[in-house]
């Protein structure tokens, strides 16, 4: 009789609860915490943010410095098989754009790997980034715009920039111009936490 009331009990749980859920973050060096100490960097952060409401969610960083979205996408299946999460934080095209990759290749190889994470049963939020303008207007913009048009396309939300109102700061960006400092790690996390939140509420 005892054990049949543990298990309505257990069952009367919300799934979240029950699910331990895992978050995967496939990025780059932005994601990696570059030149910072790994536990200050902004998804170290979101863990111990997340935890306080969801004790038993855990977030896998498989961010690499250097990283690209056709290097992500290769890794990606095996990061499936292995980590079976439950939300994929992709943050990735950074080096892809600063390399001056074709446009329609990057958006191809994030629209993949949407799918790839939606084919094992992972949801979805793409982390968007910008390369400064001295590539020309048509290419910055074109860049730009491809994360929304892989979300949409996908119908995964979308932080349109992760490193918003922290790029154009100097202080907040480390002496080579394109990594963040510690300080701005919080304000990423911020800036991602809301979209983390709403997925969590509503599974």
């Amino acid at each position: 009789m005892r054990i049949r009331y543990l298990l309505v009990l257990l069952l009367a749980l919300p799934l979240w609860v029950r699910a331990e859920p895992v978050i995967l973050v496939v990025g780059d060096s932005i994601s990696a915490g570059f030149g910072i100490p790994v536990q200050q960097g902004w998804v170290a952060l979101l863990e111990q943010t997340l935890q306080q409401d969801v004790p038993s969610l855990s977030v896998v960083n498989a961010s690499i410095s250097g990283d690209t979205t056709s290097g992500g996408l290769n890794r990606l299946p095996a990061l499936l098989a292995g980590h079976k999460p439950a939300l994929t934080l992709i943050e990735l095209g950074g080096n892809d754009g600063l390399r001056g990759q074709p446009l329609a290749r990057i958006r191809n190889n994030l629209q993949r790997m949407i799918t790839l994470c939606h084919e094992a049963g992972s949801d979805v939020i793409l982390l968007g980034m910008q390369i400064p303008p001295n590539y020309g207007p048509r290419y910055t913009e074109g860049f730009r715009d491809l994360y929304g048009e892989a979300a949409a396309d996908a119908g995964t939300p979308l932080l349109p920039f992760l490193l918003q109102d922290i790029a154009t700061r100097p202080a907040l960006m480390q002496a080579d111009g394109i990594h963040p400092t510690a300080e701005a790690q919080p304000i990423m996390t911020q800036a991602v936490l809301p979209l983390v939140m709403k997925w969590l509420n509503d599974r």
